[in-house]
Formats: C-alpha cells, sequence, structure tokens
C-alpha cells in the first residue's frame, strides 16, 4: 500500500513524497482513512508509530478540500484544534503541520507557555486554520477574550494518557465545554486505562477504534539490558558506560529535575557534553538543548518524564533509565523514543536494590525478563538494605481528585 491509495490530495501527496515517506505505517493505513471519512476515532498508538501524520494528514485535507469563507467581518475562524501535553510535542506536531501542509494555503500556529504571550496574541489576529496548543496556554489567552474557538471543526487530543497522568483533566473538560458541540473528535493514547475509557465515553460519539500494538508492547528492534549498581555509583557507571563505549546522541531519564540537573553536571565536568531538560528550564534553554541534541552536538540530554515528551529523533540509539520510573508504563513510554520505524535501539537500565521491586514490575508489564549484566568494579553490595524511594511531587500518576493537578504543570506548559 503506498500513501496515493488513501484518498489524500496531489499537493498533501507531494509533501509526503518530499519528506522521502513510500509507505504508510500501520497507524497511518487505518487511521488516515478513518478521520477522512468524518467520524470520530479513539486510535491507541506508542510513540514512534507514525501517529502524528496518521491525523495530520486527513485533517489538512479535510480543511483544504472546500473553500470556507470567514465572516463578513473579522478573521477566518479556527478549524481545528490540536491538544497536547507538553511544549516540545506542541512544536513538534505544528511544525509536521507546517511541512505536510506547505503546498496548501492553510496556515497555523503553537500556543505554548514559557515564552512571551504578546506575540501569539498578535499571531492570532490573522488567520490561523489549525492551532496547535497545550491546556493552560490556551486557556490563558480564553481568560484574555484573545481566542476564539466557536469555529472548530476538528479536535485532536494527543497523548491523551499522558495529559491525565500531568492532571489536565480539569483543564480539557473547560475547553471542551468552549467547543461546538457538532465537530470531529479524535483521541490518540499508548495506554487504554479506565481514565482513558471515561474519556473517550463522553467525548466521542461512536467512533471507529483502533490499536495497531499490544498494550504496553515494546518493539522487537529494541535491546534491553539491566546494570545492577549500588545507588551511589550510578553516576561513574554511566560515565564509563558512555565512554567505554563510545555513545554518542544518548538521552538519559531521571525522576527528578534536582537529580538532572546534578547528572549532567557530573557528566559535564568528566569530560561527556551534556544538558537537562527540564519543566524549570526556560523555554529557550530547552529548545536550545533539543536542537543540539538533535544535530548531534550534545553527547548526553538528561531529562525528565514529562519533558522528554515529544522529543523525536528518527534514530536515537541509546536510552538510559538513570533511575527507574515509578509508574512501570512510563517505562515503555521512555524506551519508546529509540527502536522507531524498524530502527535498532538500546535501552539501558541502572538498577539499584531500591529499585528492585520497580524492575520486577516494569518485567511484568512487557511480559519479558531484562538481562543483566554486572560491570566489574561496579559489583552490587549483596548486604545493601533499600531505602524508600521518594515520589516525585506532581509525577506519576495522580492518586485522588486532592492532587490531580500537578503544582508544576503550569510552568511546563
Amino acid at each position: 500500500m503506498t500513501f496515493s491509495t488513501l484518498g489524500l490530495s496531489e499537493a498533501i501527496l507531494r509533501a509526503v513524497s518530499e519528506r522521502g515517506y513510500l509507505e504508510p505505517t500501520p497507524i497511518q493505513k487505518q487511521a488516515i482513512p478513518a478521520v477522512l471519512s468524518g467520524g470520530d476515532l479513539l486510535a491507541g498508538a506508542q510513540t514512534g508509530t507514525g501517529k502524528t501524520a496518521g491525523f495530520v494528514l486527513p485533517i489538512l485535507h479535510r480543511l483544504s478540500n472546500r473553500t470556507v469563507k470567514g465572516p463578513s467581518e473579522g478573521r477566518p475562524p479556527i478549524r481545528a484544534l490540536i491538544l497536547v501535553p507538553t511544549r516540545e510535542l506542541a512544536a513538534q506536531v505544528e511544525e509536521s503541520v507546517r511541512e505536510y501542509g506547505k503546498h496548501l494555503k492553510l496556515a497555523s500556529m503553537t500556543m505554548i507557555g514559557g515564552v512571551n504571550i504578546n506575540p501569539q496574541i498578535t499571531r492570532l489576529r490573522s488567520r490561523v486554520d489549525i492551532l496547535v496548543a497545550t491546556p493552560g496556554r490556551l486557556l490563558d489567552h480564553v481568560q484574555q477574550k484573545t481566542l476564539d474557538l466557536s469555529g472548530i471543526e476538528i479536535l485532536v487530543l494527543d497523548e491523551a494518557d499522558r495529559m491525565l497522568d500531568m492532571g489536565f483533566i480539569r483543564d480539557i473538560k473547560k475547553i471542551l465545554a468552549l467547543l461546538p458541540k457538532t465537530r470531529q473528535n479524535l483521541l490518540f493514547s499508548a495506554t487504554f486505562s479506565d481514565e482513558i475509557k471515561a474519556l473517550a465515553d463522553g467525548l466521542l460519539n461512536n467512533p471507529a477504534t483502533i490499536e495497531v500494538a499490544k498494550r504496553n508492547a515494546t518493539a522487537e528492534t529494541i535491546s534491553h539490558k539491566v546494570y545492577p549498581v549500588d545507588r551511589d555509583k550510578k553516576r561513574p557507571l554511566l560515565a564509563r558506560l558512555v565512554k567505554d563505549h563510545n555513545w554518542h546522541q544518548v538521552l538519559v531519564f531521571t525522576r527528578t529535575k534536582h537529580g538532572a540537573n546534578q547528572l549532567a553536571e557530573y557528566l559535564t565536568k568528566n569530560g561527556i557534553n551534556s544538558l537537562a531538560i527540564h519543566g524549570n528550564k526556560s523555554q529557550a534553554a530547552r529548545t536550545r538543548a533539543l536542537s543540539e541534541f538533535k544535530d548531534g552536538s550534545l553527547q548526553v540530554l538528561v531529562a525528565t518524564d514529562i519533558a522528554a515528551r515529544g522529543i523525536d529523533i528518527a534514530e536515537l540509539p541509546h536510552v538510559v533509565n538513570y533511575e527507574l520510573p515509578n509508574v512501570p508504563e512510563d517505562y515503555v513510554h521512555r524506551i519508546g523514543r529509540t527502536g522507531r520505524a524498524g530502527q535498532s535501539g538500546e535501552a539501558v537500565s541502572l538498577v539499584c536494590v531500591d529499585e528492585l521491586k520497580l524492575l520486577a514490575d516494569i518485567e511484568r508489564v512487557i511480559k519479558r525478563k531484562i538481562p543483566q549484566e554486572v560491570v566489574p568494579g561496579f559489583e552490587p553490595d549483596r548486604n545493601a538494605k533499600p531505602e524508600p524511594i521518594m515520589k516525585p511531587r506532581g509525577q506519576g500518576r495522580p492518586q485522588n481528585a486532592a492532587n490531580r493537578r500537578n503544582p508544576d504543570s503550569r510552568a511546563r506548559r
């Protein structure tokens, strides 16, 4: 099957071809016709499966398929709203909109926090057909009465599971109340938890359902390895692995922002070019770090789970869990940054005695035992006693209504 068999316009097919894509991925084969039909869609797809093009391409086709005249006075309405959990993902999705729509007369913009709101207000005074936004900044515009959502024809909730994890459910409900009742709704999620099913039941009208990969499945092209190590020797072990194996473009996950900063500083002092990326970093710093990481000039990027959302590198070779995630499903999200589109990738985890239960939980979720290797000189102390792992504030799945809202989320959006 080729893209030309999916019913997309010549202008869109030309843009797809210019990006070097020949055949649609499994999610694209199913999602594109479903979106073109005009019905609602519930799609289960891991990161790296090509899901962004799965909704961007048919949205561009639908919006360009007819000429819609704006009101007699003022600007044309915003017609499609794509809601995403993080700034980085917003930038990535809007870039796809521009690339795939470059031969069309459609305009798009990104609406995110962490940057001056005034240029966004100015941009909204001209034509915007497709708006890619994070929930918090969008509601800031609504509060300032600089945004009109009454003309929305298509709504996309991308990475809906992560938006719920980050405590955005109240914001999403506020936004839904501002939209026209008649519209097409597309919900994409890596997992179908009970919360996602409840959100889908309230949002979607007789949706088509697509699930292209088994839930919590990892790509077959990814090799997994655990290095047992004492907690106080993780930093030197990571430095040893990077140097001995001559690793480049290494994405390293920590649980906390403070831990990310400390690790990046340690690696840099030991001759490994590293930067940290997390919610407390300015948007300019985050954008710069991502750019350097993508072009290969930055050897190691140390990230928290939320900040890493939206990192999209075609051939990222190495993902390291410096600390295992508290939620086992997040292991799948993390390592999904590598092994994309048939490429091989390596997922390495440094595991101390405190994390043995987390490791067992991960192995149960992914239904496989991860091989272990002890590095000489870093043998773990068999008599070491586990210490409790403090859950980072505002990370992981919220436990109750009182802490549903991530206290740090407004700074991150």
